[in-house]
């Protein structure tokens, strides 16, 4: 994902889910670890990998797939689609399904509404 837009799709993420505190993580920093930190008004962290793409498929690092399926309880991938524009949030537990299927995979669409809903009841 180029860093324009992930940078557009971050400012989206902060200005959709009021109630959740973030913090961006550097991916530099440790291979695999995800784009942002959550804490929600329960008290509860989570972390979110930002994915963009403009057809079906989402790439994943070998680092990424490993740290979701290592840590598959309270992460998420949050993937936004350019044409048609949908949103998924996507369970860590489901990061091999999402790699291999694409944006196709077994979730369902999304919106901002329902998004902050599953982050606010981790």
């Amino acid at each position: 994902m180029s860093l324009k837009l992930e940078s557009k799709f971050w400012r989206e993420v902060k200005k959709n889910t009021p109630g959740i505190s973030w913090t961006r993580l550097e991916s530099w920093a440790s291979a695999g670890v995800p784009d942002l930190l959550g804490y929600n008004k329960n008290g509860h962290f989570f972390t979110v990998e930002l994915k963009v793409t403009r057809s079906n498929s989402v790439a994943f690092s070998p680092h990424q797939i490993a740290f979701h399926s290592r840590h598959s309880n309270n992460s998420f991938i949050l993937v936004k689609a350019l044409d048609p524009w949908a949103l998924k949030l996507v369970p860590g537990t489901r990061v091999q399904e999402l790699f291999k299927e694409g944006f196709a995979c077994t979730v369902d669409h999304g919106t901002w509404t329902t998004i902050l809903a599953r982050l606010s009841a981790c």
